[in-house]
């Protein structure tokens, strides 16, 4: 049994570089270059010295990388990779079967029609939009849960106590989070696939590059890796109510009270306009990231795993003393009068 767990680490171990390797992965080596280029015309803007030095001193600030923020992102990083493999994976939902049910349901109901077209440049192209636009929504619907639901932001709250920003921020979650977002990428492809098949029949093909969806990759490759970082990379007005900038995610992190709950979206700025949550980088140009005074202690990586189930626990024991004292207080309370 050891040597199998051995064999089991090792082989955890080994396949961390694929983060770098797999388009599909947010720090796919092209992502990270192109975030790196895309900081150049950043530093131009918003820094007095312009040299190379200079830039290369502004991207890789060691107060930001070396910050015992940043040290406990990096050790989160490599025991989330591990937690996950050895705990929740086997257990994570799976397309094939949400895909089933969702084309069965939707043949019950409108029964078995003819495919709407053959045409392999429609199929595409309307299989890879459906694809990407249903990921994002339920990214942001779960997003917005974590942030509204008490007890799924005591989970996140691990992602929002990052006091600095750098590309592994983004692996900075609760394990519970992780899953839940495993399993929101099944749901969300599953449902994709099941209208798919229903309208085109069997021949679903998505559009992409290096295996990842073509918009998903459009997104990455315009500095996403930016988005957790201190380089500030805005869009504009116009672009910012239809899309996610870098710098509208970083005021996402801000501590800053007013901008809590705000640019919940992944890359469409629609939800968060829908949701009356959106807010344009050009309104917020000085922030500082972590949660303020609603800080957590989150300094440790087992803080970071435990500290949100010890406040969940909290919250439970102190709901009944909090019932007892609204009981007593009603109860003491002169009612008013009715007026017939």
């Amino acid at each position: 049994m050891l040597a199998g767990l051995t064999e089991f680490l090792q082989s955890s171990v080994m396949s961390l570089p694929d983060y770098l390797l797999s388009a599909n992965r947010r720090t796919f080596g092209l992502y990270l270059l192109s975030a790196c280029l895309l900081a150049i015309p950043a530093y131009f803007v918003h820094k007095k010295q312009k040299t190379l030095s200079g830039f290369a001193g502004y991207l890789f600030n060691r107060r930001i990388w070396l910050h015992d923020s940043a040290k406990l992102d990096y050790g989160l990083f490599i025991v989330n990779r591990l937690t996950r493999a050895l705990l929740w994976a086997p257990i994570v939902l799976t397309m094939v079967p949400i895909a089933m049910g969702v084309s069965g349901a939707l043949e019950s109901l409108f029964g078995h029609p003819a495919p709407l077209t053959s045409h392999p440049l429609v199929v595409i192209s309307v299989f890879t939009l459906l694809l990407f636009l249903l990921d994002d929504l339920t990214r942001f619907l779960l997003h917005l849960a974590f942030h509204k639901v008490p007890m799924l932001w005591e989970f996140h709250k691990v992602h929002h106590s990052a006091k600095v920003l750098t590309p592994i921020t983004i692996y900075r979650t609760h394990p519970l989070e992780s899953y839940l977002y495993a399993c929101r990428l099944a749901l969300a492809q599953g449902i994709a696939v099941g209208i798919g098949y229903v309208l085109f029949g069997q021949s679903l093909t998505m559009l992409d590059v290096m295996g990842a969806n073509i918009f998903v990759f459009v997104f990455n490759i315009m500095g996403a890796n930016l988005r957790h970082s201190h380089v500030r990379w805005s869009w504009g007005d116009i672009i910012e109510r239809w899309f996610i900038s870098p710098a509208q995610h970083q005021i996402h992190h801000s501590d800053n009270p007013k901008h809590f709950d705000r640019n919940l979206g992944s890359a469409l700025a629609i939800w968060d306009r829908l949701a009356n949550t959106l807010v344009l980088s050009s309104s917020a140009t000085r922030i500082r990231f972590g949660l303020g005074k609603h800080q957590p202690h989150h300094q440790t990586l087992w803080a970071c795993y435990i500290d949100p189930f010890k406040a969940l626990v909290n919250t439970y024991r102190s709901k009944p003393e909090k019932d007892a004292l609204s009981s007593l207080h009603s109860s003491n309370t002169p009612k008013a009068p009715t007026i017939d």
